[in-house]
């Protein structure tokens, strides 16, 4: 299974580098950053001392939707409060609800923020899941690093164990229901209701292979009766 760790704009090399240093430690091999090129920086290297060859291997993206385009399901960290475009999970849920969708996705993606800022909505938005690490002080705050290494160990049983995967399955229906609940609701002219659609946003991700499968065929039904 493939599980890219993906970094959006980090801003400090040394970052990256122990960023890169804690996924080899939990068996995560492959490593994306969007819009920053401080992962070539010699101090990233320094840092990533027995880890370097995730350096060497980075794949560079301009924007976060062109580093997910092969992803079929995505995790994005952020703080609960910013948690409105998609369901949040634990650490915990998200690694039970990841291990389902391994079964029949092929690609699963862990997404982090910039340092400074995070992710910006527009960035959660493109993601299927949100979670985030429950701290104990009012104002939480780990640096870069420390947040992969916490998360990356948290699924780590994900790519420890071999799932056989159902092949009957389909790992884009997920993205393909998404676009067919939003033109079903376009269609029943109810698309300005926020409160709908930042539902069926939030939960679709919740779905497992089979609910979503048959959601699909509901659909189908659906607009047939529509187009009679």
């Amino acid at each position: 299974m493939s599980f890219p760790v993906i970094l959006v704009s980090p801003a400090r090399p040394e970052n990256v580098g122990a960023a890169a240093r804690a996924m080899k430690t939990m068996g995560f091999s492959e490593l994306r950053i969007v819009n920053s090129s401080v992962w070539q920086d010699p101090a990233a290297y320094r840092v990533a001392h027995g880890a370097t060859e995730i350096l060497d291997n980075v794949r560079s993206f301009p924007d976060l939707a062109s580093a997910l385009a092969d992803v079929d399901f995505s995790v994005a960290t952020t703080a609960r409060s910013r948690a409105k475009f998609r369901y949040y999970a634990t650490p915990q849920q998200a690694e039970g609800l990841l291990k389902e969708k391994q079964q029949w996705a092929g690609r699963l993606a862990l997404i982090f923020g910039c340092e400074e800022s995070g992710l910006t909505n527009e960035e959660l938005a493109l993601a299927d899941l949100l979670t985030g690490i429950p701290m104990a002080v009012e104002y939480p705050s780990l640096n870069l690093g420390q947040a992969v290494m916490v998360l990356c160990y948290q699924f780590s049983s994900l790519m420890q164990v071999s799932t056989p995967r159902q092949e009957t399955a389909d790992p884009q229906q997920l993205q393909a229901l998404r676009v067919r609940l939003h033109q079903l609701l376009e269609r029943l002219d109810v698309s300005d209701d926020i409160k709908m659609t930042d539902w069926v946003d939030q939960r679709l991700g919740l779905l497992e292979q089979r609910d979503s499968a048959m959601l699909h065929r509901l659909l189908h039904d659906i607009e047939k009766k529509l187009a009679e």
